[in-house]
Parts: C-alpha cells; sequence; structure tokens
C-alpha cells in the first residue's frame, strides 16, 4: 500500500504561499536531511496546476541531485484547466482526483508525494487521503498569503516533531 506524503513550510501565521520568498533563510542541514528522507522514499509526484508551471518552468534547465530526481521522477498533475503536460514523465489526473488517488493508494509503491501546492493538500486533507503531512514550520510570520487551512474542520494527530538549529520546527501529522 501506498502512502500519500505532503511537505509544506509554513510560517507562524500560517501561510504556506510562496516560502520561496520567507523560508530559504531557515534553511539548514536538518531540513536538508528531513526533505532528502522524503524525496528517498518517493516513486510519484503529486503536483497542482500552479506548482506544476512553475517546476515545470525552472527544472528542467537545472542540473545536480535535486534536479535529476525533479526531472526523473513520474509526476501526476491534478488540474481541470490544463489540457497537456508537457514536462517530461507528467501525466494528467482526467477526472475524479480523489477516485484516481485512492486506486493508487491501494496499489503496492512507493511513497506519492506532494511538494507545494496548498490547494491541492487541502483538498486532500479534507476528503482524508493524506498519510502523512509534514509541516516545516519557519520562525517568522509573513502577515498575508495563502493559508493552508480554511474554515473547514481538519482533525490530525501529532506523529512527531523536531526543532532545528534555525528555529524551524518539523511537525509531522497524520489522520485522526
Amino acid at each position: 500500500m501506498r502512502k500519500i506524503v505532503a511537505g509544506l513550510h509554513m510560517a507562524l501565521d500560517g501561510v504556506v504561499e510562496a516560502p520561496e520568498q520567507w523560508s530559504f533563510e531557515y534553511f539548514c542541514p536538518e531540513v536538508a536531511g528531513s526533505i532528502k528522507a522524503r524525496r528517498d522514499a518517493t516513486e510519484l509526484l503529486l503536483l497542482g496546476r500552479r506548482t506544476y508551471e512553475e517546476f515545470a518552468a525552472i527544472w528542467p534547465g537545472q542540473e545536480g541531485e535535486v534536479a535529476d530526481f525533479m526531472n526523473n521522477t513520474p509526476k501526476l498533475v491534478a488540474s481541470t484547466t490544463l489540457s497537456t503536460a508537457e514536462w517530461s514523465g507528467s501525466q494528467l489526473i482526467a477526472g475524479d482526483v480523489p477516485a484516481t488517488l485512492s486506486d493508487l493508494k491501494s496499489q503496492d509503491g512507493g511513497n506519492i508525494t506532494i511538494t507545494g501546492s496548498a490547494t491541492l493538500v487541502r483538498s486532500l486533507l479534507t476528503a482524508g487521503l493524506i498519510d502523512e503531512l509534514h509541516l516545516m514550520i519557519c520562525p517568522v510570520a509573513v502577515g498575508t498569503g495563502k493559508r493552508l487551512f480554511s474554515s473547514e474542520r481538519v482533525p490530525l494527530r501529532l506523529n512527531g516533531s523536531e526543532t532545528y538549529s534555525t528555529g524551524v520546527v518539523h511537525l509531522t501529522y497524520g489522520p485522526a
């Protein structure tokens, strides 16, 4: 059985939008190690449309270990507006995203990993399809931006926590 594992950087005020603008100063070896551990367990990337478009514009022209992972790992794209997914190894999910993912979870294989894609993560949390939610809480409040949680109640269970040298708190949640 596969797991769906989501990882997001979050500010203290709950903002997950545009972490490239506020999270890099808190990057440290512990954060890198946590991200690498999730990457090493990944068989399939799952991306929302916006994250897919941002990544597809950046990663194909990059080199190195992370670029190799991003470019060579099969990718599923959840979008109701895209008609094609041109980035190598990308496939659009046609139709019912939760049903498709439920079917994929029932199969053998490595993790299905979501990076970013807050809207997708929110919808999958509500649908009860996220098995692990990794939040890297950075010690900064950014004030404005998209937050992961909306007004809908999503009960979770804390499965682990770590504090890193730059003040980042890594919280791992599962379904309650």
